[in-house]
């Protein structure tokens, strides 16, 4: 279980959502702290990717219900659900990224982000 600490709440909520992922598998686990950046639109993006849509909705209900279970937060918007391809659940400070893997790579998330900061996580 992730333990909060000194740290702020989106870095917080980041850890949860790597959490939720790793629950259900979901691969190639990376999170960029996007704080520093003059043109971020949130404090960290956390991305990841599955080899089935079925994965993907999985991995997606568990980062949801991990956030919520520890912070009682909904996220603002979420977007992807119907073919789950491509599932953003987004918390304002962090947005959460879940893939199908071919469509990761289409879209490249973290080259269009690349002076971020990057963290890689082992899934479980």
């Amino acid at each position: 279980m992730v333990k909060k600490k000194n740290a702020n709440l989106s870095t917080y909520l980041s850890e949860i959502a790597v959490q939720g992922i790793q629950e259900k598998k979901g691969n190639d686990i990376v999170r960029l702290d996007l704080r520093e950046l003059n043109s971020s639109v949130s404090d960290y993006f956390v991305i990841c990717n599955a080899d089935s849509s079925t994965q993907v909705k999985a991995i997606a209900d568990s980062v949801e219900d991990e956030i919520y279970k520890l912070t009682q937060t909904h996220p603002w918007r979420k977007e992807g659900q119907d073919n789950a391809e491509w599932i953003i659940l987004d918390y304002l400070d962090v947005v959460i990224h879940i893939f199908r893997t071919e469509k990761r790579d289409f879209f490249g998330i973290e080259e269009l982000w690349g002076d971020a900061e990057a963290t890689t996580y082992k899934s479980a």
